[in-house]
């Protein structure tokens, strides 16, 4: 099956959830959406409240993604929503001639990039990725493509399927129960579709994605 929960060594915090569900308003919600200080670095009721490299985040999952898919030292690796590029930055430590690129919708994540991988990123659109098909030997999209409505998600997904020679990673938020449900809108800010799991996979199916997939669950610690 595709679904491969490479995530599994990110760190989990406990959320305030509760506190953002009563006090968010649609107008965070829609700065948020705009992605950029404010979501970065602002208040931590418009987004991260302050999105800064550690690497104790990426660490991990970028040795894991390595092992899992077997990539060579110099493996060419696009991050689609790459953000100020962290992920990417672990990927340059862990494998220094690898061949890296981001990609990000927001210019203020790009202006505040990691200044490792800065000169390897690059401001663009999920939906039309500015890459040759089949140019990466990995492409990852991770907490991206649920941000665009249902048909648009699904041109981001097929995108990041078209640019990769062979391996495709995405992350969407979902749930498994009424309350995953319930706890994901009171947190999450950006989402604009969001699925049970099932119906992702008969939405991947649908579409003819045909990658791998992790879900991110929002926790109700």
């Amino acid at each position: 099956m595709p679904y491969v929960d490479l995530m599994a060594r990110y760190p989990r915090s406990k959320r305030p959830i509760e506190q953002r569900g009563r006090e968010v308003t649609d107008a965070d919600r829609q700065l948020s959406r705009q992605f950029g200080r404010d979501y970065f670095d602002g208040d931590r009721m418009h987004g991260y409240g302050g999105y800064n490299y550690h690497p104790r985040f990426w660490t991990g999952t970028v040795a894991l993604m390595r092992q899992h898919y077997g990539l060579a030292d110099d493996a060419s690796i696009l991050d689609v929503g790459c953000g100020k590029g962290f992920m990417l930055q672990d990927f340059s430590l862990l494998m220094p001639q690898a061949r890296l690129q981001g990609l990000d919708v927001s210019e203020y994540a790009i202006a505040n990039a990691h200044p490792g991988v800065k000169d390897r990123l690059q401001v663009g659109d999920a939906r039309k990725l500015p890459f040759a098909d089949k140019s990466f030997d990995l492409v990852t999209s991770i907490n991206v493509a649920h941000n665009f409505e249902l048909d648009e998600c699904g041109q981001a997904l097929l995108e990041v399927q078209r640019v990769a020679k062979k391996n495709s990673f995405i992350v969407v938020d979902a749930w498994r129960n009424d309350a995953e449900q319930e706890a994901l809108h009171k947190w999450v800010l950006t989402c604009v579709t969001a699925m049970h799991v099932d119906d992702w996979e008969k939405f991947f199916a649908r579409i003819g994605y045909t990658g791998d997939w992790a879900w991110t669950i929002t926790e109700t610690l």
